[in-house]
C-alpha cells in the first residue's frame, strides 16, 4: 500500500518542481515508509511512497514503461496481476519486475480505460501517455482506496492519495466548504462527492478521469456500478453453495504477500468468516488480533477468543480503556477531514496491534452493506411494506400526528422510542431512510446554523444526494435501493474511508475480501428473502457459513465497536463539552449561540442525549484547526 501524488499541466507544458512534488508525497509517509521516488517530465509530476507488499526488490516507483513514454504511481493491489500478465504476456508484453504495478503500463498501452475491469483489487493510480499528453486517473470499483485533486491557479491538476498531500502544495486554496460542513453535520463524514477544503473533489469510486493535455476538463466517467435489477435463479442450496465459492474466493485471492499477513478478529460473523476461510487455506497457523474494553458492555473479546481456539490462530488481544478520547488529536491528523463515527478510534487501535506483527491485515467490513446485516435494513423493509397498506395522505396525517405528540425518549430503550418510527411513516421511503443514516438531522441543523450559513447553503441539503439515488439505483424494491445507496455513498465515505486512515496511519494494508466485486454482484442479485429472512439478515452467508461457524456466533445480536461517547461528556469531557458549545466557534458565525449553548447544558443535565453532536463538533474543531488554522 503506498501513498500517490502529482502534478500536470493541462494546457501550457510548464516545468515542474521535483521539490513540490516531493512534499505532497513526504507528508504522506506514514502510507509507505518503504521507498520514495518522484519523476518528472515536462509538464508533469509523479510522486510515491511505497509500502512493499509484492516484488519487494522490483516494485519502486513511479514505475516507467520499457521505452519510458508511459509512467505510473499506483496505491493499492491487483489480486489477479498474474492472470492479466499472463494475457498481456500472450500478446507480446515483456515484463521486467514481477510487481502487480508493471500490469497497468502494459494493459494500458494494450487496452487503454478497457484494463480496468480485468482487474480485480483495491486501487487508485495516475498513469501519464507522453505520446497522449494525457493524464489517466482512476479508483477501484467500491473505492477502498482515496484519490484527491484539485484545479491550481496556474492552469495545472494537483492529486494526491490524502488531503494532506494536496495541502502541502503551497498553491492549493483553503477555503472551508459550507456545503461540506452541512454534509458532515448531516451524516457524520464528509462525503467523497463533497470535500471540507472548497475546490478540492475526490475522484468517485468506480470512475475514472481522462485529461488531455490542450482540452478542457471533463467529468469523470463511471466504469463500473452494482445492480440490484436482475434476481439470481435456482435452489437455496445451489445459491448457499455459490456464496461459498465466492466467499472462498474473495478470501484466498487477498491473501498473496510477499511479507507477514494476518486478519482482524473481533468474533463477529464477517470477521470470524475470514478467520474461518483463511485457516482452510493456509498451512500455517493464521495471526489474528482483537481489541477488548475494560468496560463489559462493550467487550466482546470472549467471542474472538472462542474463534482462535476453534482455528487454532496466533491470537493476540488488547484490552484499552473505554475512555480512549487521549487518541482523539492523533486521530484528526489521520483524517484530514472532519469525521465523526467514533469507532475509528478502537479500529486505530487494533490496526496498531495487528502491524506490530503483520504488514497486512484482512478485515470483514463490507458484508453488512452487500447482504443486508445492518438493523436499518429490517426497519425500512418493515416500514416500506406498512407504507403500501395506507394512502399516502392519510399515512401522513396519522403518523404525523403520533409523531407530534409522542415524547421523544432518548433515555428510552429502542423499542419504546416509537417518535422516529411514526416520523418515517409519515415521509416517503427514500426521504426516511436518508434521515435513518444520518447523525444530525434536518430540524436540529435548522436549528443550529445561523442565518447566514443557511443562506450559504443556497438550498443545499445534505439528505438529497441520498434520495437521489436510491430515486435513480438499478433496483427492484426498498432494500435494493436502500443497499444500492449504502453501498455508494455510506461505504466509500465512511467504512473504507476509516479502515483506510486508520490502517495507512501505521503503515498496515487492510483488505477486504467481502467487497470482492464478484461477491458484491453475486449479493446484489440475491432475492430478498436471502438476504433479509424474518428479520435476520445476511441470511444466506449465515447459512453457507454454517459448515464454519457455531451458532452463538452466527446468531448472536451485532455488537460492532461501540465507543461510549455520551458518557464521556458527562464526564472526564465535561468541560470540553461546555467549551465546545460556547467559545471554540464563536468566530466562525456559523452557529447559533444559543441553541449551541443549549446543546451543551441539555447533555449534561441528561435532559437529552446529545454526545453524536457533541463528538461532531470536536472533531470538527479539530479539523479546521489542521486543514485551515482555525
Amino acid at each position: 500500500m503506498c501513498g500517490i501524488a502529482g502534478l500536470f499541466h493541462l494546457q501550457t507544458p510548464k516545468p515542474v518542481d521535483p521539490a513540490r512534488v516531493r512534499a505532497m508525497t513526504d507528508v504522506q509517509a506514514h502510507r509507505g515508509p518503504d521507498g520514495s521516488g518522484v519523476w518528472v517530465a515536462q509538464g508533469v509530476g509523479l510522486g510515491h511512497r511505497r509500502l512493499s507488499i509484492i516484488d519487494l526488490g522490483g516494485g519502486a516507483q513511479p514505475m516507467l514503461g520499457p521505452d519510458e513514454r508511459i509512467a505510473v504511481t499506483y496505491n493499492g493491489e491487483i489480486y489477479n496481476f498474474r492472470e492479466v500478465r499472463r494475457e498481456l504476456e500472450v500478446g507480446g508484453a515483456e515484463f521486467r519486475t514481477d510487481s502487480d504495478t508493471e500490469v497497468l503500463i502494459h494493459g494500458w498501452r494494450a487496452w487503454g480505460p478497457g484494463l480496468l475491469p480485468r482487474l480485480n483489487g483495491m486501487f487508485a493510480f495516475a498513469l501519464f501517455d507522453a505520446d497522449r499528453q494525457a493524464l489517466f486517473m482512476a479508483r477501484d470499483r467500491l473505492g477502498v482506496k482515496p484519490l484527491h485533486y484539485t484545479r491550481l491557479a496556474d492552469g495545472s491538476m494537483a492529486f494526491a492519495s490524502e488531503l494532506k498531500g494536496l495541502l502541502a502544495n503551497p498553491a492549493v486554496r483553503r477555503e472551508p466548504s459550507l456545503q461540506a460542513i452541512e454534509d458532515y453535520f448531516a451524516l457524520g463524514y464528509v462525503p467523497d462527492d463533497a470535500c471540507i477544503v472548497a475546490g478540492v473533489k475526490k475522484l468517485p469510486a468506480g470512475s475514472y478521469l481522462l485529461l488531455e493535455r490542450g482540452q478542457p476538463e471533463p467529468a469523470p466517467v463511471i466504469w463500473w456500478d452494482v445492480d440490484f435489477s436482475h434476481r439470481a435463479t435456482g435452489s437455496a442450496r445451489d445459491l448457499e453453495e455459490q456464496m461459498r465459492t465466492h466467499l472462498r474466493d474473495g478470501v484466498t485471492s487477498r491473501m498473496v504477500a510477499d511479507v507477514p499477513l494476518g486478519a482482524f478478529l473481533s468474533g463477529g460473523v464477517d470477521s470470524s468468516s475470514v478467520v474461518a476461510l483463511m485457516a482452510e487455506a493456509s498451512p500455517a497457523a493464521v495471526q489474528t488480533c482483537s481489541i477488548g474494553f475494560d468496560s463489559a458492555a462493550h467487550d466482546e473479546t470472549r467471542y474472538a477468543d472462542l474463534i482462535a481456539r476453534r482455528f487454532a490462530t496466533e491470537h493476540r488481544k488488547r484490552i484499552v480503556a473505554a475512555d480512549d478520547f487521549p487518541a482523539i488529536d492523533a486521530l484528526a491528523t489521520a483524517f484530514d477531514e472532519p469525521f465523526a463515527d467514533a469507532s475509528a478510534l478502537p479500529t486505530w487501535r487494533v490496526c496498531q496491534l495487528a502491524r506490530e506483527t503483520v504488514t497486512v491485515a484482512l478485515s470483514g467490513d463490507g458484508a453488512d452493506e452487500v447482504f443486508a446485516g445492518y438493523r436499518r435494513y429490517k426497519f425500512q423493509s418493515a416500514e416500506e411494506r406498512a407504507r403500501h397498506l395506507l394512502p399516502v395522505d392519510l399515512r401522513r396525517s396519522i403518523f404525523g400526528k403520533l409523531a407530534r405528540y409522542y415524547p421523544k425518549a432518548d433515555w428510552a430503550p429502542q423499542k419504546f422510542r416509537a417518535k422516529s418510527t411514526f416520523e418515517a411513516l409519515a415521509r416517503d421511503g427514500d426521504e426516511a431512510y436518508a434521515r435513518a443514516v444520518g447523525v444530525t438531522g434536518p430540524e436540529m441543523r435548522v436549528a443550529l446554523f445561523s442565518p447566514s450559513f443557511k443562506a450559504a447553503l443556497q438550498g443545499h441539503r445534505a439528505e438529497d444526494r441520498i434520495v437521489k439515488a436510491m430515486r435513480n439505483a438499478p433496483a427492484r424494491d426498498a432494500l435494493d435501493r436502500a443497499q444500492y445507496a449504502d453501498l455508494k455513498i455510506w461505504l466509500p465515505g465512511d467504512i473504507l474511508t476509516k479502515v483506510d486512515r486508520t490502517s495507512m496511519a501505521v503503515s498496515l494494508e487492510a483488505r477486504e475480501p467481502l467487497l470482492d466485486h464478484r461477491l458484491v454482484e453475486f449479493g446484489a442479485t440475491l432475492p430478498v428473502s436471502m438476504r433479509l429472512r424474518r428479520g435476520t439478515g445476511k441470511w444466506l452467508m449465515k447459512k453457507a457459513m454454517q459448515k464454519y461457524l457455531p451458532d452463538d456466533i452466527l446468531y448472536r445480536p451485532k455488537m460492532g465497536f461501540v465507543t461510549p461517547i455520551s458518557g464521556w461528556f458527562r464526564g472526564a469531557l465535561a468541560g470540553e463539552a461546555t467549551r465546545i458549545t460556547t467559545t471554540a466557534f464563536a468566530d466562525t458565525g456559523w452557529f447559533d449561540p444559543v441553541v449551541l449553548a443549549r446543546v451543551g447544558t441539555d447533555h449534561a443535565s441528561g435532559a437529552r442525549d446529545h454526545g453524536r453532536l457533541l463528538w461532531q463538533l470536536v472533531m470538527l474543531e479539530k479539523s479546521l484547526a489542521g486543514v485551515f488554522g482555525l
